[in-house]
């Protein structure tokens, strides 16, 4: 997956607002497979988590039978076709999800090679607070920013300036 690149900016700022909002003592459960970021994860002290490679729009049997206090997903809501009922499934109070952002310069991501790796939803901001807002979650805090690529061209300038990431802090509402 980061053969040519890793997501240094990324990774780092994504560590730091989940250190800014979830304690060590607390388990995670990463929606996804394990990744480069789930090992920073416990690098860091934290106990993870994750699915076991299953097609999530069609298996939410993880998400009930975990145990956890956290629920994260970072940069997988983008490839799942119904995020709304995994919303519905998650069974913990806070949550912490980070997608890329549709951006009006560049086409869906789409691997010609791995099916898995397509891009069905290219979020704008308003749209997953909207999505969090109808499962029953209220958004605590938030955070975009930049992906600048070291490439010569107009997207390149472009990435320099436009927001390409945005993580959010939810915690489900009581009735």
């Amino acid at each position: 997956m980061y053969e040519k690149t890793f997501p240094n900016k990324r990774f780092k700022l994504t560590l730091e607002f989940l250190q800014k909002h979830v304690k060590t003592s607390e388990t995670i459960f990463d929606f996804g497979v394990p990744n480069p970021f789930s090992k920073i994860m416990e690098e860091n002290g934290y106990t993870v988590k994750n699915t076991t490679g299953e097609d999530l729009d069609n298996d939410h049997t993880a998400l009930q039978t975990e145990e956890y206090t956290v629920f994260t997903a970072f940069e997988i809501f983008e490839h799942l076709l119904n995020p709304y009922t995994i919303l519905q499934n998650v069974k913990c109070d806070k949550l912490l999800i980070s997608i890329p952002l549709r951006l009006w310069f560049s086409p869906a991501y789409r691997s010609k090679t791995d099916m898995w790796d397509r891009h069905y939803h290219e979020f704008e901001d308003w749209q997953l607070d909207w999505l969090l807002e109808k499962t029953g979650w209220k958004i605590t805090d938030r955070l975009q920013f930049t992906h600048p690529v070291k490439k010569l061209g107009i997207r390149p300038l472009l990435r320099y300036f436009t927001p390409r990431y945005y993580i959010v802090v939810a915690e489900k509402v009581k009735n």
